[in-house]
């Protein structure tokens, strides 16, 4: 059996099919009377003529018709990816899950599990989305990058797994700066401490620093604020976030130093022994 993705190719190349009655005239009848891969072809047909709801029906028919054949084995997972095409994620998922379920060691099967984390991660386009998608997303993602390392997909993975992991410090940060700008000092604390501890690879780290900064010293937690910029100092000088911190403490008479026994001072130790990045 050819690969997904050479399945796929196949399947967006198909411009003209020709010598097949089920492709003569409009839609066809009952299927029964067609040969598995009369009906396959069909859903080749309507997936290149853009028309991707009506290509998982066909596919779904060769599966449904002709369950124990090798023909079926691919049109399942090629349901799978007109589904997702049709931006019916639900179903895609669906058809993903099957066939990774009927068939788990299956050459496809890491494609399988890559379009069943596409269907979440394609969902995640804005940061005001149900925070839920993200997560199931990166532990589909997960899923692909553990179980088919060497995978063509597992790369593409992992791009997806950071952007994803990215999005959900994003959306920490959101509500962190509606908190501050609202005088919520102490929620938006609790907010953008989530960042540093659990997103600190993400890029959203040296902002969520330097609104600690602003957040501590609103709070008159100076030792606090002083060591959250002690922290930028050391691992984002480069950054404006550092500019505007050092703006904001040195305005203020105060040093960007580690000070205190706060969490962050436990961090700031980290960072000097190398163990925190």
């Amino acid at each position: 059996m050819a690969g997904g993705r050479q399945a796929l190719m196949a399947a967006m190349l198909a411009t003209t099919l020709t010598g097949c009655g089920i492709l003569d005239g409009g839609v066809p009848g009952p299927l029964d009377g067609y040969p598995a891969e009369e009906i396959f072809q069909r859903g080749e047909y309507e997936l290149s003529q853009g028309q991707a709801e009506d290509a998982a029906f066909y596919f779904g028919e060769v599966e449904r018709l002709y369950p124990y054949s090798q023909l079926a084995k691919r049109a399942l997972i090629m349901q799978a990816f007109a589904y997702h095409r049709d931006r019916d994620y639900e179903s895609a998922r669906s058809s993903a899950q099957r066939f990774l379920d009927f068939y788990p060691a299956d050459e496809d099967a890491a494609y399988a599990s890559y379009l069943l984390a596409l269907s979440y991660y394609d969902q995640i386009d804005e940061i005001g989305r149900d925070q839920g998608l993200t997560f199931q997303a990166l532990q589909a993602l997960r899923v692909v990058i553990e179980q088919y390392p060497e995978s063509e997909y597992a790369q593409s993975a992992m791009l997806k797994f950071d952007l994803a992991f990215d999005h959900l410090a994003a959306k920490e940060m959101e509500i962190g700066r509606y908190y501050l700008g609202r005088g919520h000092f102490a929620a938006a604390v609790n907010r953008f401490r989530v960042v540093v501890e659990d997103f600190q690879t993400t890029t959203h780290t040296p902002e969520a620093l330097h609104r600690l900064v602003e957040a501590y010293l609103s709070l008159g937690l100076t030792e606090e604020a002083q060591t959250a910029g002690a922290i930028l100092g050391y691992n984002y000088q480069s950054t404006e976030w550092y500019a505007s911190s050092y703006a904001l403490l040195t305005g203020q008479g105060l040093a960007m130093e580690a000070r205190g026994d706060s969490w962050l001072a436990s961090i700031y130790r980290q960072v000097v022994r190398g163990e925190w990045i």
